[in-house]
């Protein structure tokens, strides 16, 4: 069996904890994609929004993560694109039910917002809990 690739991107104001939680990943026996950025220098959170989207769109993974300073620009980018459905969490609940309610595909935390224990939190409930279908599939569908 194939690990599941999970792409990641981060601006400079998300770059510390990107890094944190792509170490995570790879324990929890992930393969992590990383876009970027890889330093702490200055950067526009829209490139690296959009790269995560055309990797899920290309198929090259189903589902990612993205950190900026407060998770509110990289997830208004990312939405942008109609396969996209990226979740601002900021609890392990907001992380259940962005998965359970809205099958979200992108995790989005602040990188200035979010302390590592409960960004840590928040991705292995994203990445553990399912989507719960039923009622919450015809709005999903209403957004694709």
């Amino acid at each position: 069996m194939t690990k599941e690739t999970i792409v990641l991107a981060s601006d400079h104001g998300g770059f510390d904890l990107k890094e944190t939680l792509k170490e995570m990943l790879e324990e929890l026996d992930f393969d992590p994609l990383d876009l970027g950025c890889h330093g702490p220098e200055s950067v526009d959170y829209p490139d690296y929004a959009h790269a995560l989207a055309d990797v899920i769109a290309g198929g090259r993974a189903k589902r990612g993560l993205l950190v900026c300073g407060s998770g509110i620009g990289i997830s208004i980018a990312a939405n942008r694109h109609p396969h996209i459905r990226a979740a601002l969490v900021h609890d392990g609940l907001t992380a259940r039910l962005c998965r359970e309610h809205n099958d979200a595909n992108v995790l989005v935390l602040g990188g200035r917002t979010t302390g590592i224990d409960v960004a840590k939190d928040c991705l292995k409930i994203f990445l553990n809990t399912p989507f719960e279908g039923g009622r919450h599939e015809r709005r999903i569908d209403k957004m694709s």
